[in-house]
């Protein structure tokens, strides 16, 4: 079994841009990334433990990112491939969902855009596919 460390609080930059890479989610600049880190509501991230008992490499991590209030937004639930499969990402939404049971109020809403193939794994946290009945598509833009 693999040893591990949850902390609530963020990747280093480099940490951030490798774990992106290694999903498959291409460059990140790194100011860009520094930037937004930082701005950030929330953090969970998973870093395995040494055998001496020092932290290794970063191998999961999510994020809350929005206005703290009406408006919160789940960005960049992300697990290293070989670790995927093993429960880390639903460790990730349960301290995410903590966070956000304690922090969003009546009436605020919590979106996040789920990789393709995904959808399954959030609708286990209760978040709705869309299109459904009453929402339309969820829609988004890149800037390049």
């Amino acid at each position: 079994m693999l040893n591990y460390k949850i902390s609530k609080h963020s990747p280093t930059t480099q940490d951030f841009i490798a774990l992106r890479a290694a999903i498959g989610w291409g460059e990140t600049d790194a100011a860009m990334a520094k930037i937004s880190l930082a701005n950030s509501l929330f953090h969970v991230i998973i870093e395995q433990m040494n055998d001496d008992g020092s932290l290794g490499e970063l191998i999961a991590m999510g994020r809350v990112i929005g206005d703290g209030a009406m408006y919160f937004y789940i960005q960049d639930v992300m697990v290293i491939p070989q670790y995927q499969g093993q429960g880390f990402g639903n460790i990730l939404m349960k301290e995410i969902e903590a966070y956000l049971m304690l922090t969003a109020k009546k009436g605020a809403t919590v979106g996040l855009l789920a990789a393709k193939g995904k959808e399954a794994f959030y609708c286990r946290f209760g978040y709705q596919k869309r299109p459904s009945d009453s929402l339309g598509n969820g829609m988004c833009k890149f800037v390049c």
